[in-house]
């Protein structure tokens, strides 16, 4: 796998192997920022979620899924404003949209990512300083409206006071996230899982989380306020539950086509 990112000592390639014969994983790094990108390779592994082994689920099913992938721990990047720019992107269109902003973002504003990363069209997403001077009419060219525009130049103005919550409680870390007017409970929660590893942070306000939880584990739709009272017993592992279910169990079912993209925005 190869990763590119921009970190707190400049950007970064990363290629991540597996040695299966050795049962082992090698990381190599270029850039200023590899030094950084090699020292946290193990948290962005999961090396971190060191509260998986005392997990035990208090549903039969997701004992089952348990079972099945015992392995799987939750990931910490690191990097929070690289996690909060995909989750604001993603606030409120379709997947199809998102990626596009995403793609359009690096492409336009992003920078060539070092050594053989460059070679295979990999970009660093744009610093904090760059995302603050990007004009209104850009955003829109990146079919990113003003709404989630605004609300990343916010939170870049306020970069290095977000990146100092890794070290936060889960509740100060919410809190301090959903104090830039725009993040609320779901973006702080994708924010939560990506860049601090928490293995509770739940999706709620979630387009299809909420039923498709509710679907696999109790054969109908249920509500944010339901899925909460269902997922209180898997407490400090909600988020856990909620990776096993969406991965590895069916949700809704599909009765009609897939929610079609905006048009407004420039081409």
């Amino acid at each position: 796998m190869w990763r590119a990112a921009h970190t707190p000592e400049g950007p970064s390639t990363v290629r991540i192997q597996r040695l299966p014969g050795l049962r082992a994983v090698e990381v190599k790094g270029w850039g200023s920022g590899a030094d950084w990108m090699l020292e946290q390779a193990p948290d962005m592994l999961g090396a971190a979620d060191t509260t998986a082994q005392e997990f035990t689920p208090a549903d039969p099913r997701i004992s089952t899924l348990w079972r099945r992938h015992p392995h799987w721990r939750v990931p910490r990047t690191g990097l929070v404003m690289e996690a909060l720019l995909g989750a604001v992107i993603e606030q409120k269109v379709t997947g199809h949209e998102a990626w596009l902003g995403w793609r359009r973002l690096l492409c336009r504003f992003g920078s060539p990512a070092p050594g053989p990363g460059a070679e295979r069209g990999m970009r660093c997403p744009p610093s904090s300083e760059t995302l603050t001077g990007i004009p209104s009419w850009e955003w829109l060219r990146c079919h990113i409206d003003p709404a989630r525009s605004q609300t990343i130049v916010r939170a870049a103005r306020r970069a290095a006071g977000l990146e100092r919550t890794l070290d936060l409680a889960p509740a100060d870390v919410e809190a301090k996230l959903t104090s830039v007017p725009g993040i609320g409970v779901w973006t702080a929660a994708e924010i939560r899982q990506r860049a601090h590893g928490d293995c509770d942070a739940v999706s709620f306000g979630d387009y299809h989380v909420a039923s498709h939880i509710g679907w696999a584990l109790t054969g109908h739709e249920i509500s944010d306020s339901q899925l909460e009272e269902l997922l209180a017993p898997h407490q400090p592992h909600r988020y856990r539950v909620q990776h096993l279910v969406t991965s590895h169990l069916s949700g809704r079912p599909r009765r009609g086509p897939r929610m079609a993209p905006r048009r407004h925005l420039p081409r």
